[in-house]
């Protein structure tokens, strides 16, 4: 294969779609360190700060979603849209790329639809058990189409879609031997069960507030709690960090995080699903309810049929919360045959599998 690649990657307005756009691009470049990469964003969104600095170029779109209600930005979508389609028009024809990645998020839209249109080989790396709009219309242009549930085959053309997973942090691959050093890190002890509570880089509210009312239940069970609050609700709940409950911003080091945890409760983003997967321990899901489609709970009811996890929407927290996680902590065998069950859904080498996919297509 050519090594002066040329390469557009497309993906953001959330996390989820940004770092495995990163990651495919770090793997790119250690295959092909020539390769010239650009990313295309949505201009007023996170990738914008994000990429840079991953050390990449990025061009940003006038694009945004559609609202579920009547809107102002909704009245603009289609001036965006054409604004964005002719931009993207322009990336193409100056950069002119050898391939098109699109993970996702608004911009990879417009991007894919002028590559595909031009014939230049383009992928959807496409994260969720549930697909969104984008993807769905986009599915038939697209030379290929790179998926991490088999739930997704019955929404896209079986002969262009491969199961690659998801790509993730190559840190969570040793967590298990990290097990002293995190306890450790944490200042924990080793003969009281961990929980790691994980909302997000903002975090989740009803997830923090649901740990507040259970504080004295989890003391009661001495129970040690890694607590990730998240940036917004920080200055609200670090009261509470004495003794058996720290409470964190942020969690710097994810992967010791991981390797201190004998259960885990969390969100359902596809990212993170696929690394908990990799993870290995006991997952209580509690998906959000305020993302499009709702892809958290698709994501998490795919692991949870496969008797691989636990799931309770926010909706039933009062109600069920307190009788279905604390009789699980009781059971030291639901534990493991959970954790057992979550790692054989792994897909480990999905960003190398990626890449695969694209060096074939390109050849």
């Amino acid at each position: 294969m050519k090594k002066d690649l040329r390469v557009i990657l497309s993906g953001g307005g959330t996390g989820g779609h940004i770092y495995p756009a990163i990651a495919i691009a770090n793997e790119i470049k250690t295959r092909y360190p020539d390769t010239e990469i650009l990313f295309v964003g949505a201009s007023d969104r996170m990738e914008m700060e994000k990429v840079p600095q991953a050390g990449y170029k990025i061009e940003g779109l006038w694009i945004s979603g559609i609202q579920r209600k009547l809107t102002m930005s909704n009245l603009m979508f289609p001036f965006k849209l054409l604004s964005s389609l002719a931009k993207s028009r322009r990336i193409i024809k100056e950069f002119k790329p050898n391939v098109v990645i699109g993970t996702g998020g608004f911009a990879s839209g417009p991007l894919l639809k002028v590559a595909s249109s031009k014939g230049i080989p383009s992928i959807i790396q496409e994260q969720n058990s549930f697909p969104g709009i984008t993807n769905k219309l986009l599915a038939k242009q697209v030379d290929k189409i790179c998926a991490a549930y088999e739930e997704v085959k019955r929404f896209f053309p079986a002969e262009k879609t491969i199961i690659t997973g998801n790509p993730v942090r190559q840190d969570l691959l040793k967590i298990d031997a990290n097990r002293e050093k995190a306890l450790k890190h944490f200042e924990l002890e080793n003969n009281k069960k961990v929980v790691l509570v994980l909302g997000g880089s903002l975090g989740a509210r009803r997830i923090n507030q649901l740990v507040e009312a259970n504080l004295e239940r989890f003391k009661k069970e001495n129970i040690q709690l890694i607590w990730q609050t998240g940036k917004l609700y920080f200055e609200e709940y670090k009261k509470y960090d004495s003794g058996l409950v720290q409470t964190h911003m942020f969690l710097n080091n994810m992967n010791l995080a991981y390797g201190a945890a004998d259960v885990i409760i969390s969100r359902a983003g596809a990212g993170t699903v696929s690394e908990l997967s990799i993870v290995g321990k006991p997952v209580l899901f509690i998906p959000s309810p305020n993302v499009a489609e709702d892809h958290q709970a698709k994501n998490a009811q795919a692991v949870v049929k496969k008797n691989a996890a636990l799931m309770l929407k926010e909706n039933e927290l009062d109600e069920k919360f307190e009788t279905v996680f604390f009789s699980f902590m009781a059971s030291e065998e639901k534990q493991r045959k959970l954790g057992e069950n979550i790692k054989k859904l792994a897909l480990p080498n999905a960003t190398a599998r990626i890449v695969d996919e694209i060096e074939k297509l390109i050849k």
